[in-house]
């Protein structure tokens, strides 16, 4: 039977520098990279990182802005970052993620309670920046 449920599949980032993005969001925030050997090779246009088994980011270089050209107007809109991305983690997780953010002196906010998203209120959230300036935020539920 197929599963009907719309689901996040993807978002796109622009950065700089692909290699070093995937490295930073392997290392710091313990995503795995997909298709970053094919992009060194130069067999794809980007690579990836995977959130979970349904949904990764594309690490798509901000050089590749002005071939945006799906629809009229799509090239004037490249480029343009979003305000954030918020990752949904469990309580271990949001722990070891910050912890490995502050090993590697990426800046982090303070932590914040009761804010509202997806599945209502998260115990805990905290925002923080890759090298590229795109914002992120970490939360748990209870």
């Amino acid at each position: 039977m197929t599963d009907h449920t719309t689901r996040l599949d993807h978002v796109v980032l622009w950065v700089r520098d692909p290699i070093a993005a995937a490295g930073f969001y392997e290392k710091a925030v313990g995503l795995e990279p997909v298709r970053l050997t094919e992009f060194s090779a130069g067999e794809v246009p980007f690579p990836s990182v995977r959130v979970n088994e349904e949904t990764i980011l594309d690490l798509m270089p901000l050089a590749m802005a002005e071939r945006m050209t799906m629809f009229p107007g799509a090239a004037e809109s490249s480029g343009h970052p979003v305000n954030h991305i918020c990752l949904s983690l469990p309580a271990d997780g949001f722990d070891t993620l910050r912890s490995r953010l502050e090993e590697q002196s990426v800046p982090v906010t303070d932590i914040s309670h009761d804010s509202f998203g997806a599945r209502g209120p998260a115990r805990r959230s905290f925002y923080f920046r890759d090298p590229d300036g795109n914002v992120l935020e970490a939360r748990h539920y209870d």
